[in-house]
């Protein structure tokens, strides 16, 4: 029905079965990811399941692909990308390929930037062969709660997935991963999300997470392109100012 309908489309349900946890007071969402909520937590001692901010929800040691650890805090004042991603997933391996790059070429242009790697791998076996590749820092394999509630905490539905979090830990993107694809040279890093996008292979996944409004335009005509994109825009901005005013994303 119609209002089945809305609610998939309001709460971006992409699979099934999904559990949202949502505070009736405010109709805001408490957790995306209700499912490995009560997995991890099924007698309800953490109840009511709200978001806690990224440095409580990592605090732990972290390592390196050289076997040294340090500490959580050594990501606070930097940007953070948290990378999910496995092995067996021939997506994830691809990507990885161009994100070492591109955490290299961020780190030579002097920003303070640091990749969090949260395997999904099947073994410790697998996720030391695959991390051996990547030069940022890593969730200890066998810290599985922590992992989970990495996952718990950005409702992950899918790999490979890349959220970029700011100095402060709060979301920039959740799309770092349709960022990077289209910006091979790192020249808008850190990605703050633009209201109007030119549809490609890489970004059009969104089209699958809510209600998207598309302008189909003449593209042999230069100029129409442009007109048009200054046409939607202030309405793009409009309409993200009024979801940022209501702390809900746009």
């Amino acid at each position: 029905s119609f209002l089945q309908l809305k609610l998939w489309n309001k709460y971006r349900v992409s699979n099934i079965p999904s559990l949202i946890f949502i505070d009736a007071s405010t109709g805001k969402v408490v957790c995306r990811n209700g499912l490995l909520v009560i997995r991890d937590d099924p007698e309800g001692l953490e109840f009511p399941w709200g978001p806690k901010p990224f440095s409580e929800v990592v605090a732990g040691p972290l390592l390196r692909n050289n076997g040294q650890t340090l500490d959580s805090s050594a990501l606070e004042g930097s940007h953070v990308g948290v990378y999910f991603s496995a092995h067996w997933c021939p997506p994830c391996r691809s990507l990885t390929r161009v994100l070492v790059e591109s955490y290299r070429k961020i780190k030579e242009s002097g920003q303070k930037f640091e990749i969090l790697f949260v395997s999904a791998d099947r073994s410790e076996d697998s996720f030391k062969q695959y991390f051996s590749e990547m030069p940022w820092v890593a969730v200890p394999y066998a810290d599985e709660a922590r992992r989970s509630r990495l996952n718990r905490l950005y409702g992950i539905q899918g790999i490979p997935t890349l959220i970029v979090l700011d100095s402060k830990g709060d979301v920039i993107t959740r799309q770092g991963r349709v960022e990077v694809l289209n910006d091979i040279e790192c020249r808008e890093f850190p990605w703050h999300p633009k209201p109007v996008l030119e549809l490609t292979d890489s970004n059009a996944v969104q089209l699958n997470e809510g209600p998207c409004l598309v302008l189909f335009v003449d593209s042999e005509d230069d100029g129409e392109s442009e007109a048009a994109k200054q046409l939607i825009q202030p309405i793009a901005e409009k309409i993200i100012a009024k979801y940022k005013a209501k702390e809900e994303e746009a």
